[in-house]
């Protein structure tokens, strides 16, 4: 049997106040309303839930042990309601973020303890790979991506571009020697993204047509990934172009020919639309604004 739980709420205001008359004027309701909903409660329960005589109103057995589960229930209300107001502005819950696995496995994991020390009540489940998820199909909440998204029902807010420079390690330079112009380039190995990397990561292969007519060269290594890359490079593999935060969070690379205008990514964090009134998502795209400027990326690499 279902009960009704308005029903209830206007049998817990008559045992509070003791009276009909005084349960009405609480609920605002005629008395004789008030009444019958308490009638149809009882008829609905089998039981009688007061006694009525002269001077009000006494509870039965059965009135009283309702009258129990209904202050149960009223203070369980009462807890609830004064959390959502305790947390109505402060950040909660937990955030699914997905990003590429260089980013995700380098810069991005060092600022995670000033967000998180910021917000202690929220979790953070980072989630990393070159093969964007479909926040669309909540594989993510959110994202933070080196292009511009292609959906148009997602949320995006633009971030810090990103730089990528061309360095090498100093075994590397030690035995190779270090290029002083774009056509000497031509006399070392070089380190590019293969055809397997993601469209947005080849287009970084302009590396290969530095000072040189033609065709692009032929790389000596060709990797899909970024942090394969910058393992490659640290092993003194090659040159390659890299992103100025992996440079900087390697601290073991030179940048070479400094002046050249590298590749710029422009950053963006994309979210749902379902999640725009998202107080934590907030918080953190809010954050990452904060945090993501050319500076801190190690735009000024030189």
């Amino acid at each position: 049997m279902a009960i009704d739980w308005d029903k209830l709420r206007l049998f817990h205001a008559v045992a509070s106040a003791g009276s009909f008359t005084e349960g009405a004027r609480r609920l605002k309701l005629s008395q004789p309303a008030l009444s019958r909903q308490v009638i149809a409660l009882e008829e609905a329960l089998g039981a009688k839930l007061f006694h009525r005589h002269a001077r009000g109103l006494a509870l039965t057995n059965e009135g009283e042990q309702l009258r129990m589960t209904t202050l149960r229930m009223a203070d369980e209300i009462e807890r609830t309601r004064s959390s959502i107001e305790a947390t109505r502005n402060r950040p909660t819950g937990e955030i699914k973020l997905t990003t590429t696995v260089s980013f995700g496995s380098s810069w991005l994991p060092t600022q995670m303890k000033d967000f998180l020390d910021l917000y202690p009540d929220i979790r953070v489940s980072l989630i990393l790979g070159d093969e964007e998820r479909d926040l669309s199909r909540h594989e993510a909440d959110c994202a933070i991506r080196f292009h511009k998204p292609h959906q148009a029902d997602l949320i995006q807010r633009p971030l810090a571009t990103i730089r990528h420079r061309l360095c090498a390690s100093p075994a590397y330079l030690e035995k190779h020697g270090e290029p002083k112009t774009p056509e000497e380039l031509a006399n070392h190995q070089m380190i590019a993204y293969g055809p397997e990397a993601p469209t947005y990561l080849r287009s970084i292969n302009w590396a290969l047509e530095l000072g040189h007519e033609g065709p692009p060269r032929d790389p000596a290594l060709s990797i899909n990934n970024s942090f394969g890359v910058l393992q490659a490079v640290e092993a003194g593999a090659g040159i390659a172009a890299l992103p100025s935060y992996l440079i900087r969070h390697s601290g073991k690379l030179k940048v070479l020919l400094p002046e050249l205008q590298g590749a710029v990514f422009q950053t963006y964090f994309v979210y749902s639309s379902e999640l725009r009134g998202s107080v934590r998502v907030a918080a953190l795209r809010d954050f990452l604004i904060e945090r993501m400027t050319p500076l801190n990326l190690g735009d000024n690499l030189r």
